[in-house]
């Protein structure tokens, strides 16, 4: 009797056990089938992708992206307007109609100015400045001629007062408005000891109004010879980094109350004596230096002369340093570029 139940419980076991595996078979089987199905529909959409991507692109082989292709699509689509329109000018055209733009293209270009000189002045100076206009730069379409036919422009600098909009500033506003040969710094206060940073922006600013050759600076006592100017300048249209004046060095004054004390002495060396830089009358920098000045004028220090400041940006860079003797407007000969008054 024990050993009946026993065997029926074996039995039942068995049956429980085929039942299961019977189970888990079915279960795996239905897995497979529905991977498989997913498997092939994925192909399917693979395939399906890859004709289409070969029919947009006619390449027997498609090695291109989706958004390669999606790229193609708009390419090809901007190609249909594009013949549209070229279609619709020559219809045009043939009405006797020509484009703005193709009476535009056939115009000369534009020649590049030689140079812009920025000559720097103050409030109280207006009989410098008007001196100046009779002697070379000139106002109206004399001023305009030297532009159009010399390649030659030229701006008085000047920043404005510390009582922003006061008598100082209403009266170069009021000359600006009858001569309009200012430049005015809008965002500079005008005072002695700033003159090494109004130069800075005159360079900075200029090269961002102005596509020029070359940049000067010019004090507003000294005459300019326009015309010995610009064939000095003529000559140097082959040097991309030209730094161009009359070049010095000298003493650095260490005791305050000396005429040209420089607060940061200390920093020129035991033996206090600058490094070879232009004359602050005249000097002449070419566009790449321009160019430099403007992008890091942030970053770049100043010390109490704007001739040595101007020396100072351009002691790290491959500068050619061109000692123009005929830029020494403290001797005055044949042939020379500017003189003191």
């Amino acid at each position: 009797m024990h050993s009946r139940e026993s065997n029926n419980r074996l039995s039942a076991m068995a049956h429980r056990s085929r039942i299961s595996t019977l189970l888990l078979s079915m279960f795996a089987a239905m897995a497979s089938l529905y991977v498989a199905g997913r498997l092939w529909q994925d192909a399917g959409n693979r395939v399906y992708l890859i004709k289409e991507l070969d029919r947009i692109t006619g390449q027997g082989h498609s090695a291109i992206s989706v958004d390669d292709t999606l790229k193609i699509i708009a390419c090809r689509e901007q190609q249909k307007k594009l013949s549209a329109l070229q279609m619709e000018l020559a219809a045009a055209q043939q009405e006797g109609f020509t484009s703005n733009h193709l009476l535009e293209t056939n115009k000369a270009p534009r020649k590049r100015p030689l140079v812009v000189i920025g000559v720097l002045t103050r409030f109280g100076r207006k009989n410098n400045r008007d001196a100046i206009r009779k002697a070379w730069m000139g106002t109206g379409e004399a001023l305009k001629k030297m532009e159009d036919q010399k390649g030659i422009i030229a701006r008085f600098v000047i920043g404005r007062s510390a009582n922003h909009g006061d008598s100082l500033d209403r009266a170069i506003d009021s000359e600006n408005k009858k001569t309009n040969d200012f430049m005015i710094l809008e965002n500079h206060v005008e005072k002695p000891e700033e003159l090494p940073k109004k130069t800075k922006l005159f360079f900075a600013y200029a090269s961002e109004k102005w596509e020029a050759e070359f940049y000067a600076k010019v004090n507003d006592d000294v005459y300019v010879n326009i015309d010995a100017l610009g064939n000095a300048l003529a000559a140097h249209l082959d040097k991309p980094c030209a730094y161009i004046g009359c070049m010095k060095s000298g003493e650095v004054f260490s005791e305050q109350g000396q005429k040209w004390y420089e607060p940061d002495w200390w920093k020129f060396g035991d033996k206090k004596a600058y490094f070879r830089h232009a004359s602050g009358e005249l000097f002449v920098i070419s566009q790449a230096l321009a160019k430099f000045i403007s992008i890091n004028r942030s970053i770049l220090r100043t010390y109490a002369h704007d001739d040595v400041s101007a020396g100072s940006w351009f002691i790290g860079l491959d500068v050619k340093h061109v000692d123009e003797r005929s830029f020494c407007c403290s001797s005055w000969s044949s042939g020379a570029v500017c003189a003191g008054v």
